[in-house]
């Protein structure tokens, strides 16, 4: 009987030793323009992996197991896909399918749906800027991965909407929108650099934060800036204020999150994530 019973313990233990955490509960969401949490092997210190040929971020989830969260783009299949670790090993995760809705917009400003081609060269110079940003890979660890609302406010327009601007279709929506009053401070949702500030075409004032190994935080649309390039913001720390500048239809935030040069859901960073 005592022996039974300890190894009934046993069981319980190991399988205790193997539950999901906390952030692996939060983040797991397998799907086009979600995230992925990949268990890593067991060792002393962190193990590097990329996907898609970008590193990714690495933790230690409740101080035990390593763990590998992966953000996966917008037009990946559903099916395998292969995480590289540094000693040449794969391993294999799955992605689910999601369906996304459309969502369809009227601008009075018709440059805004077809610029004309002297806007051409500024929207480009606009999007390389922008995607270095993306594309920025820095040590640190994020303060919190379980991130903040950056504004109060009911969400208004759901990420990964397929987008017609005047019946015309363009890029799915790549963010989060809050509805916010006009001069509400944007805070950040963790702390981190700010990388990058500037007024851009579509995007308007606009501030990018690099908060630690891959991920980022863009914020758009705002009336005025309040940090510049180089400035450390505590989380919580003010950013600028909501506006309605580059292609908006009113005052509003939208926010990106960006996971190893992939944006993906905020929603799932703030525990709102619908499947």
């Amino acid at each position: 009987m005592r022996k039974l019973l300890l190894s009934v313990l046993l069981g319980i233990f190991s399988l205790g030793a193997h539950a999901d955490g906390f952030i692996t509960r939060l983040l797991n969401h397998p799907v086009p323009g979600g995230v992925a949490v990949v268990g890593l092997p067991q060792q002393t210190e962190a193990p590097r992996a990329q996907y898609d040929g970008k590193p990714v971020l690495i933790i230690r989830e409740d101080g035990e197991r390593w763990i590998a969260i992966v953000g996966i783009d917008l037009k990946t299949p559903p099916g395998a896909q292969q995480l590289q670790l540094g000693n040449g090993q794969q391993i294999t995760f799955q992605v689910r399918g999601k369906d996304y809705e459309q969502q369809h917009i009227t601008l009075r400003n018709k440059s805004q749906v077809n610029p004309a081609p002297a806007q051409l060269a500024r929207i480009q110079r606009e999007l390389d800027e922008q995607l270095a940003a993306y594309a920025r890979f820095s040590p640190r660890q994020p303060s919190n991965l379980m991130l903040d609302h950056p504004v109060p406010g009911r969400l208004s327009s759901a990420f990964g909407l397929r987008r017609f601007f005047n019946g015309e279709e363009r890029n799915p929506h790549s963010g989060l929108d809050f509805a916010a009053a006009a001069g509400t401070p944007i805070k950040a949702p963790a702390a981190g650099e700010v990388i990058l500030t500037g007024n851009y075409f579509f995007n308007g004032n606009t501030v990018f934060v690099d908060h630690g190994q891959g991920l980022i935080s863009m914020f758009c649309h705002l009336s005025r800036i309040d940090v510049k390039a180089g400035d450390e913001v505590a989380r919580g720390g003010v950013l600028g204020a909501v506006g309605a500048t580059g292609r908006a239809t009113g005052p509003h935030l939208h926010w990106n999150v960006s996971l190893n040069g992939h944006r993906v859901d905020p929603a799932i960073f703030i525990g709102a994530f619908q499947p």
